[in-house]
């Protein structure tokens, strides 16, 4: 199993100091992969549902503050060596997906092939529309064929596409990633739009287990979409074997937790349950356990990651 933890990009711990020691103190305590979450802008009146909570209110959005992930991720691509970047996720219509491919290749090359591309369609309408994306509700088709942007610029010496929402021929793109074919893409998402999009387009699926309408949280629920993830894969003929699996569980919390039946939640509670947790997603095939340690105070974060490090890593090993 891979470890993954998330780097601020909002809140008290969004600065150059506390980010830069919390990067390399993950990096010093063997964890395999960072990651950066995606806003550009957020709107002050927010009528769109988050996925992610019970209530549907965006956590965490009320200040509007946010860095611009690609910018985050490449000042951390420069003070670290070892732990992979991961776009946790990007948001793939936001950005012109030609200037986007150029970016993202941009990172593998200095960061020596340490990129993986988590990507997602978005939910925040409001936030399209301050930006001036193609349609929010195209935003399923535009994430598809962008995807097809990268792997053709990334890929191919003599790049062209005709598509509905990009369109180019007759240029150069270099530099060229340095991870071949490209740096590893992961569908972020639990619908069934996602669930298609990880088979036909991702070299791996990678589901957050807290969405209350497409529930993965529990083995059984995630066996259930991993199921059909599969099954997507062997309508067009993809091995489905060749589907990485990461799972982000973003409410990883040291305090047991009860969900609605009494049962206790997922990676919550004492170091052994915790450890019990990640062999049986481990069983299921998951290789990446990307977690949350805290994002308000920098003493409470790194003590939090050193526990899981010492206490709760090393009973999986």
């Amino acid at each position: 199993m891979r470890y993954g933890f998330t780097i601020p990009s909002r809140g008290p711990l969004a600065n150059r100091s506390d980010i830069g020691k919390i990067a390399r103190k993950g990096e010093e305590l063997g964890f395999d992969i960072l990651s950066v979450s995606d806003h550009i802008i957020v709107p002050k009146s927010i009528e769109s549902i988050y996925p992610y909570s019970e209530s549907g209110a965006f956590v965490g959005g009320e200040s509007g503050e946010c860095m611009e992930q690609l910018a985050e991720l490449s000042f951390l691509s420069a003070i670290t060596s070892k732990v992979r970047l991961l776009t946790s996720v990007m948001v793939l219509p936001h950005r012109n997906p030609v200037l986007t491919a150029k970016i993202l290749a941009t990172i593998d090359v200095l960061s020596e092939g340490r990129l993986i591309v988590g990507c997602g369609v978005g939910w925040m309408q409001e936030e399209f529309s301050a930006i001036g994306t193609a349609p929010y509700g195209e935003r399923g088709a535009v994430s598809d064929e962008y995807i097809r942007v990268f792997k053709e610029l990334w890929t191919k010496e003599n790049p062209r596409f005709q598509g509905k929402y990009a369109n180019f021929s007759d240029v150069t793109f270099a530099p060229k990633p340095i991870q071949k074919p490209h740096p590893p893409i992961w569908i972020g998402g639990e619908s069934p739009p996602a669930l298609r999009r990880a088979a036909e387009l991702g070299d791996a699926w990678y589901p957050i287990g807290s969405n209350p309408r497409f529930p993965v949280g529990t083995p059984t629920e995630f066996s259930s979409c991993l199921s059909r993830v599969r099954e997507n894969a062997n309508k067009i003929g993809r091995d489905p074997d060749s589907i990485d699996l990461a799972y982000s569980a973003s409410w990883y919390n040291e305090e047991k937790e009860l969900l609605s039946d009494g049962e206790r939640r997922c990676f919550t509670g004492n170091p052994s349950e915790i450890s019990d947790d990640i062999k049986v997603f481990e069983e299921l095939g998951v290789r990446t356990l990307m977690l949350r340690f805290g994002e308000t105070e920098l003493d409470n974060t790194l003590s939090r990651m050193e526990h899981f490090a010492l206490n709760i890593k090393s009973l999986v090993d």
